[in-house]
């Protein structure tokens, strides 16, 4: 492996590194003449390889005692804050600079990797832990066991945290893994996972890189036993169909369409930053920011002067400029959705509102950038309403009826996320029930620290199969075995 500027980034299959026939350049999404690594493609033959060697690990780790296994994945959390701590002189550098996302974001993601593994431990003390019923006549045992080789398919976005949501779990279960890395941010998640392999038997943790045909060669394997996929309804939709050849469990983290719902009590000036971090951070680029914000008539006005105001103070430009508070978009092909999307709702007669100013207007065409946007008052079904956008583009609707902007947040096949914003807490609590989503936030679009800790993260209707995070999300990666004893 190459530490100069362009990194060299292959496979990784039972710690050692494999080249592959071909590579593909990952460009800076700041400075498309940037080529951040040339990077291998694993095909079929190569991710075989891959899978072959987790499954020949899967027997000695999954022998390990629960114990060692949540130890190692403590020693894992361990080097993954350090590197959280290395800032831009370690892999958060890399991160930065194949993701676009700025260097605070890029920190707290290992931070909250961090998090995730030590979590998955905790959860570990009950998840695994056997049930025991017993009556006069018999006795029935629980036991969790190791579902086997986990695919685990990571996207561009967060590739660190949303990774180690699946590492940890895994690890801890028994499980042995195959990373597919995301095509346009590979090189952090592999550079890590050379950090990490070492802490476990070899083959325990593989690593291939590619575009569709490599998730299809992975999904199609008959010894991967798990799907576990973050991204987009088309593609899970694909592995799902692959999958079913040969019965392999899926655990899906998809895509949403997100409401935020604003009370009449919302506080403009305390309340606003916090809502904008909700939809704007990483520039709108995460599974469960706001998608649509829907606000009082009798506000209405107010709101949207205050929420440009906040915007247009947004400097956009790469992420190591230390002017910078908003970065680019991560790949040129989500850009082009993005102003294509912006165009059509113009066309339609939507009012558009670019915020937001160039830290350095003269290298505008040399990245993916892209100024924050408010769309107001759109209609309903506009696309920019009705779609993911996955970017810095928000539409604002205002309401006159509760009820009626109820039907509104959950009148799409969406359910990833949503928020309710109000200064009342029984009043927030009681209209989040009412939301048809897997997680609903009042007054800050996150999990705190305790959410993480015990909050399942996942969606329903076609925006998820399964969760992750808490002892529910621990428990996808685990097989229950079941036996009966009878006394006579």
């Amino acid at each position: 492996m190459t530490t100069a500027h362009t990194l060299t980034i292959d496979n990784l299959i039972a710690a050692q590194w494999k080249a592959g026939a071909e590579r593909f350049d990952v460009c800076d999404p700041g400075r498309h003449a940037d080529v951040v690594a040339r990077v291998a493609v694993a095909d079929p033959v190569v991710v075989d390889e891959a899978v072959e060697a987790a499954h020949k690990a899967l027997k000695i780790w999954s022998a390990v005692p629960v114990g060692e296994r949540a130890a190692a994945v403590l020693r894992a959390a361990d080097i993954i804050e350090a590197e959280a701590e290395k800032g831009l002189d370690g892999l958060v550098g890399v991160v930065v600079r194949e993701t676009g996302m700025l260097p605070a974001e890029i920190t707290m993601e290992f931070r909250g990797a961090a998090f995730a593994s030590r979590d998955n431990v905790e959860a570990a003390q009950n998840a695994l832990k056997p049930t025991v019923i017993e009556d006069a006549t018999s006795i029935v045992r629980l036991e969790h066991r190791p579902i086997g080789v986990v695919a685990a398919i990571v996207p561009w976005n967060a590739p660190i945290v949303l990774l180690i949501r699946k590492f940890a779990p895994a690890l801890v279960a028994g499980d042995t893994l195959v990373i597919k890395t995301p095509p346009t941010a590979p090189a952090g998640v592999a550079l890590l996972m050379e950090k990490l392999a070492p802490l476990f038997p070899p083959g325990v943790i593989n690593v291939v890189h590619g575009g569709a045909e490599t998730g299809a060669a992975l999904a199609a394997h008959p010894k991967v036993r798990l799907i576990s996929f973050t991204g987009g309804g088309v593609a899970a939709k694909a592995i799902m169909k692959i999958a079913a050849d040969t019965l392999k469990n899926v655990q899906f983290e998809l895509g949403g369409n997100d409401a935020a719902i604003v009370l009449d009590d919302f506080d403009l000036d305390s309340q606003m930053p916090t809502l904008v971090a909700g939809a704007f951070h990483r520039s709108g680029q995460f599974c469960f920011a706001i998608k649509r914000l829907y606000v009082p008539a009798a506000i209405y006005d107010d709101f949207f002067a205050k929420l440009s105001s906040v915007l247009d103070k947004m400097r956009v430009g790469h992420p190591l400029d230390p002017q910078t508070t908003f970065g680019p978009i991560n790949n040129p092909a989500q850009l082009r959705y993005l102003k294509e999307l912006v165009q059509k709702t113009r066309e339609a007669g939507g009012k558009v509102f670019e915020l937001g100013s160039p830290v350095s207007p003269e290298i505008w065409d040399e990245g993916n950038y892209m100024r924050p946007t408010l769309v107001r008052d759109p209609d309903p079904d506009f696309d920019i309403v009705t779609c993911e956008q996955f970017g810095p583009v928000l539409p604002v609707m205002r309401y006159d009826n509760e009820d009626d902007v109820v039907a509104l947040a959950n009148g799409t096949e969406y359910g990833l996320g949503s928020s309710v914003w109000t200064s009342d807490f029984e009043r927030g609590v009681s209209f989040a029930r009412r939301l048809e989503a897997g997680m609903t936030f009042i007054n800050k679009n996150a999990q705190s620290r305790l959410g993480r800790r015990h909050m399942p993260f996942g969606g329903i209707k076609q925006s998820g199969i399964g969760t992750e995070n808490s002892e529910l999300g621990l428990a996808e990666f685990t097989e229950i075995h079941a036996m009966n004893f009878h006394k006579a």
